[in-house]
């Protein structure tokens, strides 16, 4: 199955006729999910003892299984947060995946960890953190979040004290699900702050106020979010650094989502603050336009991370040697073995300029406020708050929660569009509502009117 002969390449033509046809479809068609047993009645058994062969393998993938899945990057999706890489970010996808380079040690990976290196210093640059701080790639936000929160909790550790305790973080309620999930990976208690709008200073302080002695001395984080998945919120960032700086707590900003938008003049400012954060996640597979998986984790001071993260083992040792001295990006998160996740986000950076990232994130933000207007224009709906970075949250009026959950798989049965609902806190319980994220620049002004008129 290694040889080289004529069936691997016609395979080989096979698959790069369907991936410059897929890359060069503006509008890909809409698939939608089957039920596994209806796949299995389509493809029956796929892995045998003799094998199928490359070719019907390929007919199944192309013809049948890939229209069971939605195409992230289509311009009518609009739920959860989409994607939109750039051509040039998924051909060299595939000259990564090609080149088998291991991206974990120096010594294996330096020309290809130099392009991660390089993508990351411009990502640092947009935080403006202070000079010696930098960051890797990780397979996505709650990676990133998690790479974090462990080395503040090792820190934290690092007094005698706190050596048999169980740690404590706060956050918010309209932190990203991860933060929830990462502190039981981890196993410290979770505190809230009981808002889906902005956390403020004035809040977090009440809430570390309520603490007892013990709880206090637990308490070693908190994460502000830099954009919520849910309504683009950004937390103030410079009232809970302020409170973190005096209360000696590590302070992490959750920018999955929305740190793209720290390339956007428009917005920038949102995030005054953020320099002064000990660690950072921004997802570039969200709103930097990279392919699937690629996010990253910014630390101010990195070496704090390799004292967390760095492995050890006699055949590792090799990789610390003099001789094949460099960065090694396994040192500074969880993951030991890593693909070059950065390298397609070097390339389209290095072929098209930080200028036209600029203009790409600018594009969401444009749409966003003009999809507001447009809702406000409409008699039907409504807003229900003000568009934040590139999500908008609006109200069909007169519809239950029933009818934004059939409106939703209707307009993704017919292949038109997908608009998920969701919730919003409103007084004591929750509203459905509908929710655009903007993400695809190719989306139009057309897009967002036809999906509206499809709520009539």
């Amino acid at each position: 199955m290694h040889n080289i002969d004529i069936e691997l390449v016609e395979m080989t033509l096979d698959v790069m006729k369907y991936a410059i046809g897929r890359i060069t479809a503006t509008s890909p068609e809409f698939g939608r999910p089957k039920k596994e047993e209806e796949l299995r009645k389509l493809v029956g058994e796929t892995v045998t003892d003799k094998g199928i062969g490359g070719e019907r393998a390929f007919e199944l993938f192309r013809d049948v299984l890939v229209k069971a899945t939605v195409p992230i990057d289509h311009p009518r999706h609009l739920a959860f947060v989409p994607a939109a890489p750039t051509r040039a970010a998924i051909m060299f996808d595939l000259v990564t995946s090609a080149s088998s380079i291991h991206g974990a040690y120096w010594m294996e990976g330096a020309g290809g960890i130099f392009c991660e290196n390089e993508a990351m210093k411009w990502l640092v640059s947009l935080t403006q953190l202070p000079a010696g701080a930098f960051g890797v790639f990780t397979s996505g936000g709650t990676a990133a979040n998690l790479s974090a929160l462990v080395t503040a909790r090792e820190q934290w550790r690092k007094h005698s004290e706190n050596l048999n305790e169980k740690g404590l973080i706060i956050t918010s309620t309209g932190a990203h699900s991860s933060i929830k999930t990462m502190a039981k990976v981890i196993d410290v208690d979770l505190l809230l702050v009981e808002t889906e709008d902005l956390m403020s200073k004035s809040a977090l302080q009440a809430k570390i106020d309520t603490l007892d002695a013990r709880q206090r001395k637990r308490l070693f984080a908190v994460v502000a979010t830099g954009g919520t998945t849910n309504a683009g919120i950004i937390d103030d960032l410079s009232g809970i650094a302020r409170i973190c700086e005096m209360e000696k707590l590590w302070f992490h900003v959750d920018a999955a989502y929305g740190g793209g938008a720290l390339a956007a003049d428009s917005v920038r400012h949102l995030f005054n603050g953020i320099e002064r954060a000990d660690s950072i996640t921004i997802d570039p597979h969200k709103w930097l336009f990279s392919p699937y998986d690629c996010g990253a984790v910014i630390y101010k001071n990195p070496e704090q991370a390799k004292d967390a993260h760095a492995q050890e083992g006699s055949y590792l040792d090799i990789f610390k040697d003099e001789g094949a001295q460099g960065f090694n990006p396994s040192d500074y998160q969880i993951q030991l073995t890593r693909r070059l996740r950065g390298m397609p986000l070097w390339f389209s950076l290095a072929m098209h300029g930080t200028d036209k990232y600029k203009w790409a994130v600018e594009q969401g933000i444009r749409l966003a406020n003009l999809a507001g207007i447009i809702i406000t224009e409409t008699p039907l709906v409504e807003l229900v708050r003000e568009p934040s970075l590139s999500c908008v949250l609006f109200r069909r009026i007169g519809w239950s929660p029933e009818d934004y959950r059939n409106w939703t798989y209707k307009n993704h049965r017919e292949g038109f569009a997908l608009v998920t609902p969701t919730k919003w806190k409103q007084g004591a319980g929750h509203e459905t509502v509908a929710r655009f994220c903007f993400i695809n620049p190719d989306t139009t002004e057309q897009d967002i009117r036809a999906i509206l008129k499809s709520m009539e």
